[in-house]
């Protein structure tokens, strides 16, 4: 991270929780995995912590609470009960946790609970805002403020903004069912760099972002207006050392000696949650119980030490979910226990970490087996605490811990059968086989630890904030744009080359529905009637379509990637060297996919075939394109032709076609002091990789290109071009009335 940046780091909860007893306020530290990875950093300098302090608080005890906390480098959001009740319990546990765990039927969608979430997170950025600088980082945590990176972003537009998901990012096919998607995409979208736990959730964002807002990626850049924002896969981890440390200690060891008295010395399984549907909890008694069925041979020689931290077991669901591992577990004991055992020994209640660490020590196999979990550090700690490397974890492939922790038994908690079967192979593991897998999960914990987590994510948004700003070096801002009318209007002899589709006008799902309106007619007019200019459009499109659309104007027209072109008020001219008996054989290919693929079409061109798929399905589209390439590949690199990807639109032409060579006709006639060259796509890089050093080459919607400036639209475009043309008429005009005057 940038030595003498200020960090403001904002959660829901501060790391510390206020207490009442006998009326006065306590503050008991938090000794969670979040609070100690970033405990190096909220306690350093002017850095700051910011968030409820996890209690309500009366008006006349807030000055006192924020003077307390501000010595720790701590900066409370007060709620009121209600915003409790409404916001955290409401929208975010019973609508946004629900859903991002896969559990549809179980959310809410109450309008109360969305306004009283927009107030909280509001109340959040404002605390944020008075606080920051500009110059500061600000990272934001989870989902309960999803809304805040935009509301700081409007207000201190240059600040650097991180965004991390602790709990899963579902599907778009899940995310979508939300009233208010579009405001929860948009806020998350105010950060410059999102992360989450895994890529399976950051191509879910990905494809929510693409199809709620419209906006486009490449890879995993997302494009806002003129800012690049980053999505990003971060594993959260532990302090693997302390937890080392903690397996090491004398009071484990003597708690580790009474559970294996407890439990007669016979072979221990463990399973370690908070109460949550999301758990597995029910899946895992299923599964211990057809176990025990199915090997009558192991009764009385294993035994199950389950733990539940007790969570919100006043809200229905939770409540019938207790109920039901309740009833279980007095199942499972009374059909399967003896005088002298029992199969499950069963605790609600949280554990002091040194009874934690002798648990975990002890235990000959860890079930974690979550139904959707966003990480899991329960499997993490587990493996940190085993220093004999003897052990097994079972691991439910929902967890996100499952992508690192390869070694492990990997299973589908809803495969019970599975899942009863993996347990007796994990207490049947050889020893030598339980190092192996153990030995490497500790290299990767280790390595990968929560200060390397920390590390991961502030130097990537160090990185994307130094993209962001050479950007701004490319991006046409007020003053680049003031430098380029100047060039303009001092250019005596001038050739400004634009592309079409992209660059004039924006995309249509119907190819041919983009008819330049009359603001672009009278913006081309006004450039075409400057004496002094030479306008040249260069398009892909076929020449009786732009000979239609722009053939009255005095312009030049480079049609079809320069297969075709024409001088204003003479005949159209092709290529001599192109041939197009390829076109049949493609065109048989092509519509085999078009009868394929709902929505595409094919367009014949003279010298090309474009194989267009806007209309089709999002996703679908992509699918079918790799396929159509992959079939004509071969061939189209024996014939001397091209494969072109362009927005949602595959052409095949010769290679010997393209817009920089059909520019070089223009600047081999005549030479230009002025020259600028506009596009969108990559076929429009020949052109500018075709211009002198000296001329203005700008793309249009990507930041990657040849080009030497960045426009971020079609609309940015004709602006500039305004400008460009005002601003000469305004000095031509100036000058006249002068030399009137004298």
């Amino acid at each position: 991270m940038n030595a003498g940046k200020r960090v403001l780091i904002v959660s829901n909860r501060l790391p510390i929780k206020i207490s009442r007893k006998d009326g006065v306020i306590n503050y008991q530290t938090s000794e969670g995995g979040l609070a100690t990875g970033l405990g190096s950093i909220y306690r350093q300098g002017k850095n700051l912590w910011i968030g409820w302090p996890g209690a309500e608080v009366e008006d006349s005890e807030k000055e006192q609470v924020t003077h307390n906390l501000t010595e720790q480098n701590l900066c409370p959001v007060f709620l009121t009960q209600k915003e409790i009740n409404d916001f955290y319990e409401g929208f975010s546990n019973e609508t946004l946790w629900p859903l991002f765990h896969y559990f549809p039927t179980y959310a809410e969608y109450n309008p109360q609970y969305w306004e009283s979430y927009i107030q909280v997170n509001q109340k959040f950025a404002d605390a944020i805002i008075k606080s920051a600088t500009k110059d500061d980082v600000i990272w934001i945590h989870d989902y309960q403020l999803m809304l805040v990176p935009e509301m700081v972003r409007r207000q201190i537009p240059e600040v650097s903004i991180g965004f991390f998901q602790h709990i899963p990012f579902p599907s778009y096919e899940v995310f979508r069912l939300i009233p208010w998607r579009k405001e929860l995409l948009n806020g998350l979208l105010g950060a410059d760099v999102i992360g989450f736990h895994t890529y399976d959730d950051v191509r879910h964002f990905i494809s929510a972002v693409n199809r709620i807002t419209g906006l486009p990626n490449i890879a995993n850049e997302i494009r806002i207006d003129s800012r690049t924002a980053i999505v990003d896969a971060f594993p959260i981890s532990i302090d693997y050392k302390k937890y080392r440390a903690l397996a090491e200690d004398s009071n484990t060891r003597r708690n580790e000696r009474k559970l294996r008295q407890l439990i007669n010395h016979n072979r221990l399984i463990i399973s370690i949650d908070r109460l949550d549907y999301s758990k597995g909890i029910i899946h895992r008694l299923q599964a211990y119980q057809l176990f025990l069925e199915q090997h009558p041979e192991l009764r009385g020689k294993v035994a199950m030490i389950q733990l539940v931290v007790p969570s919100r077991d006043s809200v229905p669901k939770y409540k019938q979910l207790k109920e039901e591992m309740n009833r279980m577990v007095s199942e499972i004991n009374g059909k399967f226990s003896t005088l002298g055992w029992q199969p499950i020994q069963h605790f609600y209640r949280s554990f002091p970490i040194h009874l934690l660490s002798a648990l975990y020590k002890a235990a000959d196999v860890a079930l974690v087996t979550p139904m959707r979990d966003g990480m899991n550090l329960v499997a993490k700690e587990f493996i940190a605490s085993k220093t004999d490397q003897k052990g097994v974890l079972v691991l439910s492939e929902m967890a996100g811990a499952s992508r690192e922790l390869s070694e492990a038994f990997i299973i589908n908690p809803n495969d019970v059968w599975d899942f009863a079967d993996k347990i007796y192979q994990a207490l049947n593991m050889p020893e030598d086989e339980q190092k192996r897998r153990m030995t490497a999960m500790q290299q990767t914990v280790s390595k990968f630890d929560i200060f390397n987590w920390v590390k991961n994510f502030m130097d990537k948004l160090d990185a994307v904030k130094v993209f962001q700003q050479a950007m701004h070096t490319r991006i046409i801002n007020p003053s680049i744009r003031q430098k380029l009318s100047i060039r303009y209007y001092y250019g005596m002899k001038r050739a400004i080359f634009l592309d079409y589709d992209g660059t004039l006008v924006p995309f249509h799902k119907n190819v041919m529905g983009a008819v330049p309106d009359e603001e672009l007619l009278q913006l081309l007019k006004d450039l075409c009637n400057d004496p002094h200019n030479k306008v040249i459009i260069t398009s892909g499109r076929d020449y009786q379509t732009l000979d239609k659309w722009l053939g009255h104007l005095p312009v030049d027209i480079i049609a079809e990637h320069g297969a075709w072109y024409k001088d204003h008020g003479k005949f159209w001219r092709s290529k001599r060297d192109l041939n197009d008996d390829w076109k049949q054989e493609i065109y048989n290919v092509m519509n085999q996919f078009v009868r394929r693929t709902p929505g595409a079409s094919i367009e014949e061109k003279s010298y090309s075939l474009a194989w267009h798929y806007r209309k089709v399905e999002d996703g679908l589209g992509n699918l079918r394109v790799q396929e159509l390439m992959a079939d004509i590949k071969h061939f189209v690199s024996d014939r001397g032709l091209q494969m072109l990807q362009g927005d949602r639109v595959l052409e095949i032409k010769s290679i010997a076609v393209n817009k920089g060579r059909a520019a070089r006709r223009w600047l081999e006639k005549e030479e230009y002091d002025f020259l600028m060259a506009i596009g969108d796509d990559h076929t429009d890089e020949d052109t500018f990789k075709a211009m002198p050093e000296d001329a203005i080459t700008i793309k249009v919607g990507s930041t990657i290109s040849a080009a030497t400036y960045y426009l971020g639209s079609y609309e940015e475009v004709r602006t500039l071009l305004r400008e460009m043309v005002t601003a000469a008429t305004f000095v031509d005009n100036e000058q006249g009335m002068l030399k009137e005057a004298s």
